[in-house]
């Protein structure tokens, strides 16, 4: 019985031993929050700065691009730069030439002037000639005159070539000495004309090479006379074996009569000019 009040007293202060307390459902959901919300800022930063990285390397690369371009824009820059100096050296040159050359040209245009001087004597020399040959002929009017080597007749001055060339070379031979191949109209100047060729053969200035229809070499428009042509003639022949074309120019044959031939032979001519007065 002795022992009684001392197993009360122990078995009392055994029932103020507490244990750990049981955790409610808030204090569970207060322990996760905060590794939630770090977890949810750490992927928030890692998503903004995976699309800042991608900005950055867009950015990147366009500035890449324009270095790129502006490379180029400096290289085409450095090559037209390079252009323009190789310009101005040409034209540094061609001034030093041009300077360098001044005094000949000086003499050129000098001689020039000389030369327009001589044909005027030349031409001087030609009337004075003209006038003397009146003179000894005692001709009692004075009034034209041909160059030297030329034919007076009527108002015209006639060229007797010793050379041959072609129909067309004669034109042009003619042409450059301030005539035309002979144009004849008359029957005067058919027969001061054929005095000179028979029995030779010379080029006229009459084709039907630029319409197929015969005429002048100033165009004028030709009506064939059977009586000044060669019997059969013109006949247009394309057996000659001279090339390309039929027989498209006339010529004074060696009776005084017209042919046709073709143009490319070579054969003596006739040219014609207005004579000068004295």
């Amino acid at each position: 019985m002795a022992d009684y009040p001392y197993e009360r007293e122990h078995d009392g202060s055994a029932l103020w031993i507490k244990g750990p307390p049981a955790l409610s459902g808030v204090s569970r959901f207060r322990r996760w929050l905060f590794p939630a919300v770090t977890a949810v800022v750490i992927l928030v930063l890692i998503i903004a700065l995976g699309a800042s990285n991608m900005k950055t390397s867009n950015r990147l690369w366009s500035v890449e691009h324009s270095v790129s371009n502006l490379s180029n824009v400096i290289q085409s820059l450095n090559a037209s730069l390079q252009q323009a100096q190789e310009t101005a050296k040409e034209v540094h040159r061609l001034q030093f030439a041009v300077e360098s050359n001044k005094n000949q040209l000086t003499s050129v245009s000098e001689a020039l002037k000389q030369l327009s001087v001589v044909d005027s004597l030349s031409k001087s020399v030609a009337m004075l000639r003209c006038s003397l040959e009146h003179i000894i002929n005692n001709s009692s009017v004075v009034d034209r005159c041909c160059p030297l080597g030329w034919n007076l007749f009527g108002s015209g001055c006639y060229f007797f070539s010793s050379s041959s060339l072609s129909w067309n070379q004669s034109k042009d031979w003619c042409e450059k000495h301030e005539s035309h191949l002979v144009i004849l109209k008359t029957d005067e100047e058919w027969d001061f004309v054929t005095r000179h060729t028979v029995p030779d053969l010379f080029w006229v200035g009459l084709s039907d090479m630029r319409t197929g229809k015969w005429e002048w070499v100033n165009q004028t428009p030709y009506t064939i006379e059977r009586r000044r042509w060669v019997p059969g003639q013109p006949d247009s022949w394309t057996g000659h074996g001279l090339g390309h074309g039929d027989e498209d120019c006339a010529h004074l044959h060696r009776s005084g009569r017209l042919n046709d031939l073709h143009c490319s032979t070579q054969m003596r001519y006739i040219c014609q000019r207005h004579s000068q007065h004295s």
